[in-house]
């Protein structure tokens, strides 16, 4: 294997233990005084991009025919690197996005950000040692073949209890073709790859490079958002290992730096995460021709393209009996997936879609308010969010606010009821990245009646097909009938993740879940994007993934806003991921139970 220098990088520290590597150098000139907002680095020159092009192009062969096990070392490598530099990461982002650097709300950057990074290169590199190979019974057959994912050991029953995850795939596929073999994946031909991140959550643009290098064996350059640019020199000493063999380059910078590395001779591949306005710009052009080019199908870009967009992430509230407590975990799950990172997550809860003339609707909306007047406003750190929720509003309905802006960016949380079903509201078309939920009455108070029409409806009628929820409550479950319309709505909704009474940002962290829009996505008509993510088992011919868990769970989902623990729960989840064993099981289990 290519070492890429005379050093280690993965065994080189400072006296007191500091990594070094690319990027050492910027990390102490972006730590200035916690009032004020981490810094970003400069923009990379044209010159600097062109040598960082030809290295990885020159190193990517190298890259491309590693074994298996030697990627799954390197991993670990990573992982280690990455754990130590876990809490710098966080501290960043906390001082960005104004939040105590110490408080529950610090578990938000570790969960969203170290903690699933770290998951993703654990199960990855479990898939690669063949630790991780499917057992015959998880496999199994009807119409189409289903693969059960959750729980696959004992440690899964303690972490997630309770919980249960499967993928379906297109069709009836043989048991040989339902995960791509190892030998599979050491390519001849080495690729460079373009991975454009997003501003909003650490970890996705950072598994989506580590899945292009390891997975796809491509060499990678990765850009970060200015949005969070700040952490990339931080990065760059997590990820100095693949840097220093040439399988990985940072580029840093606006539009401009995009479209020099979108356009590269030596870019063979972009993977685009971020809105959907960026993706056509890149794919198609200027807004004046985009139509005329998809109708001729010549898309600006002729490389290949993979991305992952956004969504109107709708909850469907499933009517039947609900115990009390059953209708306040509701409103607590709901409210948590909006106001998790100030909503700031594709995958944040948007559109709440209630059935018409249920007896609860009013119930269930009140105990939402109740909920949102004890979560304090948050600061909207992610660029454009306060032109959108003026927008998204005052665009109709009943507008009911929770706490108090200030003026410097503090939003109050908004709450917008009873949207009309037959008009073309904004935000059944336009992911409102801000912190503005919404909700719409369809159908009627029978389960059945209204499976169908709340389907059909975010189906047809709002964009996205990344993920969507149900709230379900156990009388529904337990009933033949209604189970069975459940189960036809879950088949029938056109995403690529839909899960029962839990946040689908669950499944984006468990990383073994494929993440990714629904395969009925195209080029012309991209949704939520193109492609799977994460999918640590290499699971092929997916169409969707479905994660199911009791209404009320146990213990307290860490997304609830009175979860009690999750900061220190964030940090054991991390701590676990990255260093697995009995002792570190056992802390993470005890601070799950206190939340």
């Amino acid at each position: 294997m290519d070492s890429g220098s005379g050093s280690k990088p993965e065994e080189s520290k400072h006296p007191g233990g500091r990594l070094e590597g690319p990027g050492a150098g910027r990390v102490a000139a972006s730590a200035s005084p916690a009032t004020s907002p981490p810094a970003g680095p400069t923009a990379t020159t044209e010159i600097a991009l062109e040598r960082s092009v030809e290295r990885l192009a020159d190193a990517a062969p190298r890259l491309a025919l590693l074994p298996a096990r030697e990627r799954a070392r390197l991993l670990r490598v990573v992982a280690r690197r990455f754990h130590e530099l876990s809490r710098e990461m966080v501290e960043l982002d906390c001082r960005a996005k104004r939040i105590p650097e110490h408080g529950p709300l610090s578990g938000e950057p570790m969960f969203d950000g170290p903690a699933i990074v770290l998951r993703y290169m654990a199960e990855l590199a479990r898939t690669f040692e063949g630790a991780e190979r499917l057992s015959p019974g998880a496999v199994h057959s009807g119409s189409r073949t289903v693969v059960d994912i959750l729980p696959r050991t004992t440690t899964e029953r303690v972490l997630f209890p309770f919980w249960r995850a499967e993928a379906r795939l297109d069709g009836e596929v043989p048991g040989r073709e339902v995960t791509t073999g190892l030998h599979e994946l050491v390519r001849a031909k080495g690729e460079v790859a373009l991975v454009l991140g997003a501003g909003n959550v650490t970890s996705i643009g950072v598994v989506d490079a580590l899945q292009q290098c390891f997975v796809h064996g491509r060499a990678c350059v990765f850009k970060p958002s200015p949005a969070n640019d700040y952490l990339g020199p931080l990065l760059e000493l997590a990820l100095a290992p693949l840097v220093a063999r040439g399988w990985l380059a940072f580029a840093y910078g606006g539009r401009e730096v995009g479209e020099l590395l979108v356009t590269h001779p030596l870019v063979d591949c972009v993977h685009v995460t971020g809105a959907l306005a960026t993706h056509e710009a890149i794919v198609w052009g200027r807004p004046a021709e985009r139509q005329a080019r998809k109708t001729r199908g010549e898309p600006l870009l002729r490389k290949p393209v993979t991305s992952e967009l956004g969504n109107v992430s709708p909850v469907l509230v499933v009517p039947g009996h609900y115990e009390d407590r059953e209708l306040e975990h509701a409103a607590k799950s709901i409210v948590g997936t909006f106001v998790f990172n100030a909503g700031f997550n594709c995958n944040a809860t948007k559109l709440v879609v209630t059935p018409r003339g249920w007896p609860l609707r009013q119930k269930l909306l009140d105990a939402m308010a109740r909920v949102l007047e004890g979560v304090p406003p948050r600061f909207a750190y992610y660029p454009g969010a306060i032109e959108k929720y003026q927008r998204f509003s005052r665009a109709g309905g009943h507008l009911a606010s929770f706490g108090a802006g200030d003026g410097r960016g503090v939003l109050p949380w908004a709450l917008v009821t009873e949207l009309d079903a037959a008009r073309g509201e904004d935000v059944f078309q336009d992911e409102p990245f801000c912190a503005v939920l919404s909700e719409v009455a369809v159908g009627s108070g029978d389960p059945l009646e209204f499976l169908a029409e709340a389907t059909a409806f975010v189906n047809d009628r709002v964009w996205g097909t990344l993920n969507a929820m149900l709230i379900v409550p156990s009388a529904v479950e337990r009933d033949p009938t209604t189970a069975a319309a459940l189960d036809r709505s879950i088949d029938a909704l056109r995403y690529g993740s839909v899960c029962v009474n839990v946040w689908p940002a669950a499944a984006y962290g468990l990383g073994t879940l494929p993440w990714g829009g629904h395969p009925s996505n195209t080029l012309e008509n991209v949704q939520s994007g193109l492609g799977w993510g994460h999918n640590a088992l290499l699971l092929r011919h997916v169409e969707k993934t479905v994660l199911r868990a009791p209404l009320v769970p146990f213990p307290k989902p860490l997304w609830y806003p009175d979860h009690r623990t999750r900061e220190g729960l964030a940090r054991r989840f991390a701590d676990f991921s990255a260093v697995p064993g009995p002792l570190s099981l056992t802390r993470l289990a005890t601070t799950a139970l206190r939340g």
